[in-house]
């Protein structure tokens, strides 16, 4: 199975995006967002991205994958929701946990690709437009 790279682009953008609102939130200390990626159960991939934002309540953490659910004051409640399905899709699996002082970490797994893409032109002749709308 090959992944859709916008999709996953979206994903990814989505948890930005959600963890810069959240830190923006924070008034003292201070305000952190970090990315990072490591292999997971011997191929896989797994993707976190964390904050220092105000976190999430743990008898709510589930809920934030629902359709329609908002902690947000303009919030649709539907970024989650989606972003969940696209993994799911992919064969991987969305979940979030609370961090350990403070904030929230979103995390997603992908399995491994059996087939490796190679982008077929040399460096030196892409243009901005073929990476236009990556993360």
């Amino acid at each position: 199975m090959l992944a859709d790279r916008v999709q996953l682009q979206q994903v990814v953008l989505n948890l930005i995006l959600n963890a810069v609102e959240a830190t923006s939130s924070v008034m003292t200390g201070v305000r952190e967002l970090s990315i990072s990626t490591e292999q997971y159960q011997s191929r896989d991939v797994l993707v976190t991205v964390s904050d220092s934002g105000p976190g999430i309540d743990l008898e709510h953490v589930d809920r934030v994958f629902d359709a329609f659910y908002t902690t947000k004051s303009s919030g649709v409640g539907m970024g989650l929701s989606i972003c969940r399905s696209i993994i799911e899709a992919h064969g991987g699996r969305l979940w979030a946990e609370a961090n350990a002082l403070r904030g929230a970490a979103f995390r997603f797994t992908l399995p491994h690709a059996e087939k490796t893409l190679m982008n077929p032109l040399p460096a030196t002749n892409q243009t901005a437009e073929l990476s236009e709308g990556t993360v």
